[in-house]
């Protein structure tokens, strides 16, 4: 049986309040990360999960290790939750999901910016062959 996970970590980077909302089953990791502006409640947080989940944007999938399926006793689960909650910092998995989804922006943007240049290149030119054109017929 295959199982997925979903984790959300609302923290302040100043001067705004972010989401990094993780997701990952089946071998793969995606990420995405959400400013939320002022401090959100829960129920505000909620909300906007389920109203806007179709237009939260991820970053590619990444090969992700299978968590082990064997039962953790409760004490060691508390320990585990306690140290979460102490770690503030974004996991370093998501830090690197989140690097690759805004090299490929860069990527695309850096080639719909070429396209664009190279289209104006080929219009100025076509204009100036059809002036040399009106020229050369007199007139």
């Amino acid at each position: 049986m295959e199982t997925g996970y979903a984790r959300l970590t609302v923290r302040f980077e100043n001067p705004f309040w972010v989401g990094l909302y993780e997701r990952g089953g089946g071998g793969t990791y995606e990420a995405c990360r959400i400013v939320f502006g002022a401090e959100p409640r829960d129920q505000e947080v909620y909300s906007f999960l389920l109203e806007h989940w179709r237009h939260l944007r991820f970053s590619p999938s990444m090969e992700a290790e299978e968590p082990a399926d064997r039962r953790v006793s409760p004490k060691r689960m508390q320990r585990r939750i306690k140290r979460e909650l102490q770690n503030t910092g974004i996991g370093t998995k998501a830090q690197q999901a989140l690097k690759l989804q805004q090299e490929q922006g860069k990527a695309a943007k850096k080639r719909r910016s070429r396209e664009e240049r190279e289209a104006e290149k080929d219009r100025r030119f076509a204009l100036r062959r059809e002036k040399q054109r009106e020229k050369h017929k007199g007139h």
